[in-house]
Formats: C-alpha cells, sequence, structure tokens
C-alpha cells in the first residue's frame, strides 16, 4: 500500500515541537509519549532492517513501527492479529450492530474523568443489553457482546460512545437450546435506551467521589448540585441506535477490520498542511446523501490538541467482552453454541507452520516493487542506528 501524502507523523514532526513548548504543564505524560512514539514511527530512530531481492538484487530499508494504539499506521497490523484469533469464535448467524451514546453533558464530564466514565459507559452498556436480551418478554436468552469504545466525532471532537457486535441470538436461559432474535430485530431500542439511562446515572452517581471537577464543573464536587445537575438527564432520551445486521459472520469480519483498532483520524482522511492549518475530510451525520461529506480545516495546534484528547489512560481496554464472550468460560459457551446450532468448529490455518525449525532465510511478506521476487532479510539494525547496507529505495512498510 502505498504512503498517504501527509499522516498524523508529519504533522507532529513539524510543528509538535513548538505546540509543546507552547502547551508545557497542560500536556499529559501520556499524550507526551503517543506523541514521541507517532513521530519516530517507521523511522531510524526505531531501527529496522535491509531486505534484498532475491532475482534482481533491489535492495530496500524498511523502518520498524512503534506498534502504539494511537498510531494511525500502526493499526492495520493490530486488526490483523486481532481478528486472527476472533475468527474461530465467530458463530453463523447475523449480527448486530448498536452503539450507546452519552449525552453532551456527560460527556462534558468525561473530559476530565475518562477512565472512570468511559468504564461506565462500558459496564452501563453491556449491562443493559444482556438484561433486555435474558428477560422472556423480548429473547430470554443470555447473549455475547463485544464492546468497542470510540471518543471521537468525524471532526474530532470529544463524542464517546460504544459501538456494540451482538449475535442475533444467544442460548437459553436452562442452556439446552439456541434462541434466535427475529428476523432483522434484536432488541426493542427505546427499552435498551431506558435501562441504560437509569444503570449509567445510578454508576455514575456511586462514582462521584472517584470523579474530578475543573473550571466551569468545579461546583459539581459537591454531591448535591451534581445530583441536581444530572436530574433532566433522567427524563430525556438518550440515544441508543440498532443498525441493520450484518450479512454473516464474513461481513462481520470486514466490518471488525475496519472498526476496532481505527484512531481518531486515519492518514487517508488528510488533505494538507499549509499557513491556514491542517486540511481534512469529515462527515456531517446531520446532512444527507452526497451532503454529508465535507471539508474542513483546522489550525495546526487546535488539530493536534484535538487528535491528543483521544488518547486514553493508560492500561484502558477500549475493546472488551460480555456475557458469552467475558471470562474464561468464553471458549466453553461458544463451543456450547455450535452445539447448539449443529455447525462444527473451524479449523484456524496457521500460516507459521514449521517456521521455527526452517534454515530458511527470513522473508518478507511483500514482493520486490521491481520484479515480484522475494525479499529476503539481509541486514537488522538497531534503534538510532544506520544500516550497512546501501538501499536502492528506503519504505515505511510494516514488516514485523
Amino acid at each position: 500500500m502505498s504512503r498517504p501524502a501527509l499522516e498524523v507523523a508529519d504533522i507532529f514532526r513539524g510543528h509538535g515541537p513548538a505546540w509543546r513548548r507552547a502547551n508545557a504543564g497542560r500536556v499529559s505524560l501520556g499524550q507526551l509519549k503517543v506523541m514521541s512514539a507517532i513521530e519516530s514511527c517507521r523511522t531510524a530512530a526505531l531501527g529496522g532492517h535491509v531486505a534484498r531481492c532475491e532475482k534482481c538484487s533491489h535492495t530496500q530499508i524498511a523502518y520498524n513501527s512503534c506498534r502504539n494504539r494511537h498510531c494511525p499506521k500502526c493499526q492495520g497490523a493490530a486488526a490483523k492479529e486481532w481478528l486472527a484469533e476472533r475468527e474461530t469464535e465467530l458463530l453463523p448467524v447475523p449480527y448486530y450492530h448498536v452503539v450507546f451514546t452519552l449525552p453532551a453533558p456527560i460527556s462534558d464530564i468525561a473530559y476530565q474523568n475518562k477512565a472512570v466514565i468511559y468504564d461506565i459507559l462500558f459496564k452501563a452498556s453491556a449491562e443493559a443489553l444482556i438484561t433486555i436480551a435474558a428477560d422472556p418478554k423480548h429473547l430470554g436468552a443470555r447473549v455475547g457482546v463485544t464492546s468497542v469504545l470510540h471518543s471521537w466525532g468525524s471532526a474530532l471532537t470529544h463524542h464517546p460512545h460504544v459501538h456494540m457486535i451482538v449475535p442475533g441470538g444467544g442460548i437459553s436461559l436452562d442452556g439446552e437450546r439456541w434462541v434466535s432474535c427475529r428476523t432483522g430485530f434484536l432488541l426493542p431500542v427505546r427499552v435498551l435506551s431506558r435501562l441504560f439511562r437509569r444503570l449509567f446515572l445510578e454508576k455514575l452517581i456511586a462514582a462521584h467521589k472517584q470523579l474530578q471537577f475543573f473550571g466551569n464543573h468545579a461546583p459539581l464536587a459537591k454531591a448535591q448540585t451534581f445530583a441536581t445537575h444530572l436530574a433532566p438527564l433522567r427524563r430525556t432520551e438518550w440515544v441508543v441506535y440498532a443498525k441493520r445486521p450484518f450479512g454473516g459472520p464474513q461481513a462481520v469480519l470486514a466490518y471488525l477490520s475496519r472498526y476496532t483498532h481505527r484512531v481518531a483520524i486515519s492518514n487517508r482522511r488528510l488533505i494538507s498542511l499549509d499557513d491556514a492549518g491542517v486540511t481534512f475530510k469529515w462527515k456531517d451525520y446531520r446532512a444527507k446523501g452526497r451532503e454529508r461529506a465535507k471539508v474542513m480545516t483546522l489550525a495546526t495546534g487546535e488539530f493536534i490538541r484535538r487528535f491528543l484528547i483521544h488518547v486514553l489512560p493508560g492500561g484502558f481496554h477500549r475493546i472488551r467482552h460480555y456475557g458469552l464472550f467475558a471470562g474464561i468460560k468464553r471458549a466453553d459457551n461458544i463451543t456450547r453454541a455450535r452445539e447448539l446450532l449443529a455447525v462444527p468448529k473451524p479449523q484456524r490455518q496457521n500460516a507459521a507452520t514449521n517456521a521455527a525449525d526452517s534454515n530458511e532465510p527470513q522473508t518478507l511478506s511483500h514482493p520486490c516493487p521491481c520484479c515480484g521476487g522475494r525479499m529476503i532479510v539481509i541486514e537488522i539494525f538497531e534503534r538510532g542506528c544506520s544500516p550497512r547496507t546501501r538501499p536502492t529505495s528506503v519504505i515505511r512498510i510494516d514488516t514485523s
């Protein structure tokens, strides 16, 4: 795949040092680490290797990737690894996509309390869906849920929401049969929304002492003021959206490969960087049809700020599993579901068969760009070092 003309890394390298100086004391250590990782990604700072074509002797350098989960360039490989693990767990049933979104007043609080409120968002949304699914008035089954947190809107604004991928059915409460949902319908959205609202507000009030409030939100540190602030939200409708079901397991895989490891903005959406700022493509979901696709220009400093507000707290898991897919019983539950659906377990292909015992030189997955021949690694160099071999070209493809 060719390198985009403009990358987030280019913006950070060119304007990051000045931005850090201008915002000294207002940038977290985690955000600084993300900037450093993205700036160093696929450069000599991280080391790399030299590969040569067996046929035409074309030689090229490939620098190592940073593997940071916020780096737009590194998430493709991470998504492939994750999907390989999930592929054998997919069930031969339609899958549904459900989205739980926080209302704006709570998003503002979450901006200052990401770890606590994002965690509540995960738990309340999963509990709401699992509870309604288990209700005999609706599905009457135990379901599995894969949840993915996104904290951004298309314009890089703070917009926390959880995407759920849910099989169209579950194991009956007595464990003896598979219960399928109605065609094209998983669970009633309004019922989900109201239970989600109640559960979230209960958990949020219980976590009040863990929260921090600054600026205009400082008065919310008082429990009574906080409760008064939340009171109107008990009467508003919270946004829960259920999309059309996917066509089947392969469609789910295709979707997950694009969605699970997505970061705030992909390099493909960037258009230009100049004195006016950073210009990029975005979608205005309030518009319809072709009018939805738009272009926005942000001052470079504002673009960097918006990108960094989506850096997750250290150790925070943005992909989680619930219900049948949770914990140590996950494999047993999936095996039982397959038994009830009368389908065999798929065999996972092992691409690295006998690789450890082979004396063959290490080869790259991509062919020679000149003749299509096999590329063999002839040199590996460490971080901060330069290769001894003179290359024909330098590439930035992650081949790890």
